[in-house]
């Protein structure tokens, strides 16, 4: 793999720790690592104690101890603060550290394809320090694809302040990435078999996410993405040769057009004695069909990823053209699904196992968005908690600016 994983702030790192506990455990040989067999990892966080999780990796010499990269102080939930970091103090340490060693991981690749992002939209370090990074791995490989793993915080609310951080955050990152995975904590929940919190009113001390809710949320997640960017058999050629078994080849499918990269992922799986067909199904049930509007939502492009397809029967039943009337996927686009298949399973829990991950670029997620600039757009109407921001640098018209730019994300996925 041409690709460096960069894991910022604590819903990074621990969905980081998630995603590379699970490979350990399931893949024969990790993809994500250098020729010596250690992970190419960053990890970054501007507290210490979510990088103690690193010391199981640390003790088995799977992560270098100079991709730990820590400050002496959290970034008070603040985009601004994250992404400008101490201001006044010339410079910010911790993203200068972080960039040396992006580099220096990027240095040790044969090729460097990229930079697969893990870390939150809501908080401050994930969020601004995040955004931060992705705009100055940009400038310094402006070749290089970057593609982020970004997590939406519950709507009934977990910080003042998220709905801001959330909003810039995205702003930031659709002018500087090629793709976005975007999982929202809520659907999330309940896919991991947690009952959903309530949308209205405040959250009850019963009702709030748990230590075990949010270890089920990033099981799910990391399995999503391993399901998608661990390699496949039907992208090698019988002498062994990569077609592009990379997570770049995921920007190519599901892409399309650069206007619209927030991309919708959801999975399934079931014993090999249950046909494709129940397991397309199972992940259409969660899909959004309709706006509030009634309009019916619509995918440019959509990328199955079949994992224990051991006869082929995947492609030879009726689960394309399933996916491609449950996705309502657009005329324009005359090759809207795309297809990978392996006969193993190695992210399932055995390898006879089936496991369908889905990835669509669906028009759904404008309402995800739309939600983030009217709570947004209320508080700065009336300048709610804007001078905790003006003190790191982010003024009003910069929020004016980000609701724009989202806006016009929002527009974009509407037309189609």
């Amino acid at each position: 793999m041409s690709a460096v994983v960069l894991q910022v702030g604590q819903c990074g790192n621990q969905l980081g720790f998630e995603w590379w506990g699970q490979l350990r455990k399931r893949a024969k040989q990790c993809p994500f690592s250098t020729k010596d067999g250690t992970l190419a990892a960053v990890c970054v966080d501007s507290e210490s104690k979510v990088l103690r999780g690193a010391s199981q990796f640390l003790k088995a010499k799977k992560l270098r101890q100079c991709n730990i990269v820590q400050g002496k102080g959290g970034r008070g939930t603040n985009w601004a603060y994250g992404y400008h970091g101490h201001r006044g103090a010339g410079e910010n340490k911790l993203l200068l550290e972080a960039m040396e060693s992006i580099r220096r991981e990027a240095e040790r690749r044969d090729y460097f394809g990229g930079t697969v992002l893990f870390h939150s939209l809501s908080g401050g370090t994930g969020s601004g320090l995040g955004s931060r990074l992705c705009e100055e791995i940009r400038e310094e490989f402006p070749l290089a694809h970057i593609l982020t793993v970004s997590v939406m915080a519950h709507q009934s609310g977990e910080s003042p302040l998220q709905h801001y951080n959330t909003l810039l955050s995205l702003a930031s990152l659709h002018r500087s990435v090629d793709c976005l995975l975007l999982f929202d904590n809520d659907y999330a929940l309940s896919s991991a078999g947690v009952p959903r919190r309530p949308t209205l009113g405040p959250p009850s001390p019963s009702s709030g996410p748990t230590q075990g809710s949010f270890s089920a949320v990033n099981t799910h997640i990391a399995s999503c993405v391993a399901g998608l960017l661990m390699p496949v058999q039907s992208l090698h050629t019988k002498s062994g040769l990569s077609l592009g078994a990379e997570p770049w080849e995921l920007i190519r499918s599901v892409c399309p057009l650069p206007a619209a990269k927030l991309l919708y992922s959801t999975q399934a799986c079931a014993s090999e004695s249950v046909h494709w067909d129940r397991l397309v199904s199972s992940t259409l049930q969660s899909l959004p069909q309709l706006s509030p509007t009634g309009k019916p939502y619509s995918s440019r492009a959509v990328l199955a990823v079949a994992r224990g397809d051991q006869d082929n029967s995947f492609i030879m039943g009726n689960a394309l053209k399933k996916l491609k009337q449950g996705h309502r996927c657009v005329q324009w686009n005359p090759f809207p699904v795309d297809y990978w298949t392996d006969p193993c399973n190695e992210v399932g829990t055995s390898f006879s196992s089936r496991l369908l991950t889905v990835c669509s670029n669906h028009s759904s997620v404008s309402r995800l968005l739309e939600h983030v600039v009217q709570r947004a757009s209320l508080k700065i109407a009336v300048g709610a908690y804007l001078h905790w921001y003006e003190n790191y640098g982010v003024e009003r018209q910069d929020f004016q600016l980000a609701v724009d730019a989202v806006s016009d994300v929002i527009l974009e996925y509407d037309r189609q």
